[in-house]
C-alpha cells in the first residue's frame, strides 16, 4: 500500500464528500449513459460550460439509441461550442455499439464499456464507479495533484513513470465499498481544496496524513510545449442570400462541420478588412482575419453555396459561428 492508513484517508474524504460536496446534475443520476456523457463533455472542457450544456443535451439525446439515429450533421451541430469535435464521434460511435450490439441497453462489464469506441481507463473507471458504484481507479488532473502531495512525490505527473505510479496508487487507495464518492470527493478536492496555485492546507480533511512540506511546489511537470503564433486568411462572400463555406474533409480535426474559406495573403491584400479575431487552441494562438470577398468568388475545393437559412442547422466551429453572429449572421 502506498500509504499505512488508506482506509482512513478513503473514509475521511468519503465523509468530507457528504458534508461538502458540491450538486452537479451528473452527480444525481446513476445511468451510465447521462455519466458517459458528462465524463466525454468534461474532457477538455470546463465545468461552467458543461453545466450550460448537459441537460440540455441530454434532452436532445437522452439514450444511445436517440444519438445512434441522429445524422452526423445533428450530432456535430449539437456539440457547437464545446469543442473538440472528435469527442462527439466518439460518444456517436459508442451509442451505435450500444445499439446495435447490447439492444441500446448501456453494458455493465468493465471488458464491454472499455470495447467503446472512445473510452479510456478514466472514462471506464467513472462509468463503473459512478454509475455501477464498483470500486475502480481513476485518476485526472486534480487526482494526480493530490496525489502528488499526499505522498510528497516528485516524479513528474504527465510523465510516463508517473501516470503509472499514481494509477497503481489509485488502485490501491479506492473506497471498497463506497467508490461512488471517493472518487467524486479525491476529484473535488483538488477542484476547491487541493487547488494548483493556493492550497488550502488548513481546511483539507486529510492534511493529518499528508506528507508535502511544500504542497506549493508540487505536482511536478514536464516542460510545457512552445506555444506557436498561426494566422489565418479568411472571406466572408455572401450571393443572392447564400453563404459560401468549406466542409472539413476527412482527417480535419473538424471533419464535416463547416467553415470560412481561407485564402493566401495575395488573395486577400485588396479587400476590405472586416474583423480580426484572436483565440487559442491547444498549442496554437490563432490570429484571424476576415475580409470581405465579392460575389463573383468562384469555390475551391470542398467549397459550396450555403442558403444563409439554413446557418442556424449546420455545424459551424465555434469561432466561425462567433464571428458571423458579430457580423450579423
Amino acid at each position: 500500500m502506498p500509504h499505512k492508513h488508506p482506509g482512513d484517508v478513503a473514509q475521511a474524504l468519503v465523509d468530507w464528500f457528504s458534508a461538502h460536496g458540491r450538486d452537479y446534475p451528473w452527480r444525481r443520476t446513476v445511468d451510465p449513459w447521462a455519466i458517459l456523457v458528462s465524463e466525454i463533455m468534461l474532457q477538455q472542457t470546463t465545468i461552467p460550460t458543461v453545466l450550460g450544456r448537459y441537460e440540455v443535451w441530454l434532452a436532445q439525446f437522452p439514450t444511445p439509441k436517440h444519438l445512434a439515429a441522429a445524422t452526423e450533421q445533428e450530432a456535430l451541430r449539437s456539440w457547437e461550442g464545446l469543442g473538440y469535435y472528435r469527442r462527439v464521434r466518439a460518444l456517436k460511435a459508442a451509442a451505435q455499439v450500444i445499439t446495435e450490439q447490447f439492444g441500446g441497453i448501456f453494458p455493465e462489464k468493465e471488458a464491454d464499456i472499455r470495447a467503446l469506441p472512445g473510452i479510456g481507463d478514466y472514462t471506464v473507471g467513472a462509468v463503473l464507479s459512478f454509475a455501477y458504484n464498483r470500486p475502480a481507479p481513476l485518476v485526472d488532473a486534480n487526482v494526480s495533484r493530490v496525489f502528488a502531495r499526499l505522498f510528497n512525490d516528485r516524479t513528474p505527473i504527465d510523465s510516463p513513470t508517473g501516470r503509472k505510479l499514481h494509477w497503481k496508487w489509485a488502485a490501491e487507495m479506492v473506497h471498497p465499498t463506497n467508490p461512488r464518492s471517493y472518487n467524486s470527493a479525491l476529484m473535488e478536492l483538488g477542484q476547491t481544496i487541493c487547488t494548483g496555485s493556493a492550497p488550502k492546507c488548513l481546511t483539507c480533511p486529510i492534511r493529518q496524513w499528508c506528507r508535502a512540506d511544500k504542497p506549493e511546489e508540487l505536482p511536478v511537470k514536464l516542460p510545457k510545449k512552445e506555444i506557436t503564433a498561426t494566422e489565418h486568411r479568411d472571406i466572408l462572400c455572401i450571393r443572392e442570400n447564400c453563404i459560401l463555406l468549406e466542409k472539413q474533409s476527412a482527417g480535419n480535426r473538424h471533419e464535416g462541420m463547416f467553415r470560412l474559406p481561407k485564402r493566401s495573403k495575395a488573395e486577400t491584400d485588396t479587400l476590405p478588412l472586416l474583423a480580426t479575431q484572436k483565440y487559442s487552441i491547444t498549442r496554437y494562438k490563432v490570429t484571424r482575419r476576415l475580409y470581405q470577398a465579392g460575389g463573383n468568388t468562384r469555390p475551391k475545393e470542398n467549397e459550396q453555396w450555403i442558403p444563409l437559412a439554413e446557418l442556424p442547422n449546420i455545424p459551424l466551429a465555434s469561432p466561425d459561428r462567433k464571428i458571423l453572429v458579430k457580423q450579423g449572421f
